[in-house]
């Protein structure tokens, strides 16, 4: 079951941009299949959303390399990648930040970041409900609850 989220639109003032980290292009980064491919190694599969089971390293590439989101920015302090958040056509966001990283702010940062980026509008979290750390940090932001979403499985 999923849970999803939504902030109203933003006004100007919410949106200023943070200064601790920055967000650069996926596409722009040599090694980006490596990088995303950690951060995935990392994410916990109770929480996972997106997929059941990992992919093969060749279905991960082919997968980065078709473009799947409407927008996909590494997460950085300085030179440093902490963690990487997209954006899709239909506005949902996604983030996940290394877990040496996790606790101090980037994801708050970055999910700030990308909607300055992006600009005022409607957007979503889909959240697994067992992943409580994303749920809190969205609801912290000014999230709300919206939708369950149900599945049956043949």
């Amino acid at each position: 079951m999923a849970v999803s989220l939504s902030i109203p639109s933003m006004t100007t003032e919410q949106s200023a941009q943070p200064s601790d980290i920055s967000l650069s292009s996926v596409y722009d980064h040599p090694e980006r299949h490596k990088l995303l491919w950690q951060l995935m190694l990392e994410r916990d599969d109770a929480v996972n959303i997106s997929h059941r089971a990992l992919p093969t390293w060749e279905q991960h590439v082919g997968f980065v390399e078709k473009h799947p989101y409407k927008a996909w920015y590494f997460v950085r302090l300085g030179n440093k990648v902490v963690g990487a958040c997209y954006l899709t056509a239909h506005n949902e966001i996604g983030i996940f930040i290394f877990g040496s990283c996790q606790g101090q702010g980037y994801g708050p940062q970055a999910v700030k970041a990308l909607m300055a980026k992006e600009g005022p509008g409607r957007y979503l979290a889909n959240i697994n409900p067992k992943n409580e750390r994303s749920l809190d940090m969205f609801s912290g932001m000014g999230f709300r609850l919206i939708q369950h979403t149900l599945e049956f499985d043949t």
